[in-house]
């Protein structure tokens, strides 16, 4: 219920007159069934600007940490999520992150649309950083198309540590939103799943999960123009915090 009085009378009709984002590629996007939505993640406002520029409601899978934050900020956060229905998945390893991924699957066979950002956090500095396989495990799982979208400008509009976006008339260019043609992965999983059942959990199974995600992490680099940086974006965040401590 709040998803939709955001989008269609509280929150979209300002964002939309605010920064007048631009969309491309919505005669591509599936009318129904199950899809999984994959983007770059360059700033808070992607959660704001993805779903807006959807023509269907998007379920997110988004980090246990904007669950958990403290203060007006983190209250408002989280109630924000929690009323969009996002799920917190846990990124401390993949068991962790179990729960949620099987919450994706459910909303999946259901006909949903899940969004996910396969970097795991925002990117540090503009490149696109290498995606976890928790994509691929969900794709592969619920046999569903996987539709890649390219997010232009949120990171000008609300860089890290801006606690509101700043209109783009203000700021130079405008938030763009490109959704690509879905990928098929059923070269993996055979029509009924059975060949990926066969090999989840082994090392070719593995070989397979890596492979599923870079592709879709090449697509997203094709889309967007980024530079592609071969390391997950949390271990530099890690590595820059350690130099400033």
């Amino acid at each position: 219920m709040l998803y939709g009085l955001l989008k269609s009378t509280l929150l979209g009709p300002a964002l939309r007159l605010s920064f007048r984002p631009r969309t491309e590629g919505v005669g591509g996007f599936p009318a129904d069934g199950p899809v999984l939505l994959v983007a770059n993640h360059q700033s808070f406002s992607d959660s704001l600007f993805m779903p807006l520029a959807a023509p269907r409601p998007v379920k997110f899978l988004a980090k246990a940490e904007y669950f958990t934050g403290r203060g007006v900020k983190g209250r408002l956060s989280a109630g924000f999520f929690r009323g969009v229905g996002s799920i917190p998945i846990d990124r401390s390893g993949a068991r962790a992150a179990d729960p949620a991924l099987s919450t994706a699957l459910r909303l999946l066979s259901e006909g949903h649309v899940v969004g996910m950002y396969p970097e795991g956090t925002r990117s540090p500095d503009g490149r696109l950083y290498k995606g976890r396989t928790g994509v691929a495990r969900i794709a592969l799982a619920a046999r569903c198309p996987v539709v890649p979208c390219a997010i232009f400008g949120t990171d000008r509009v609300q860089p890290t540590g801006r606690k509101v976006p700043v209109p783009t008339l203000k700021r130079g260019g405008r938030v763009h939103v490109a959704f690509g043609a879905p990928l098929d992965f059923s070269r993996y999983t055979g029509a009924d799943g059975e060949a990926w059942q066969q090999i989840e959990g082994t090392d070719a199974g593995r070989a397979v999960l890596r492979s599923v995600t870079d592709e879709i992490m090449r697509t997203l680099m094709r889309m967007t123009g980024q530079e592609y940086v071969d390391v997950y974006a949390s271990e530099v965040k890690k590595g820059a915090a350690r130099l400033v401590g």
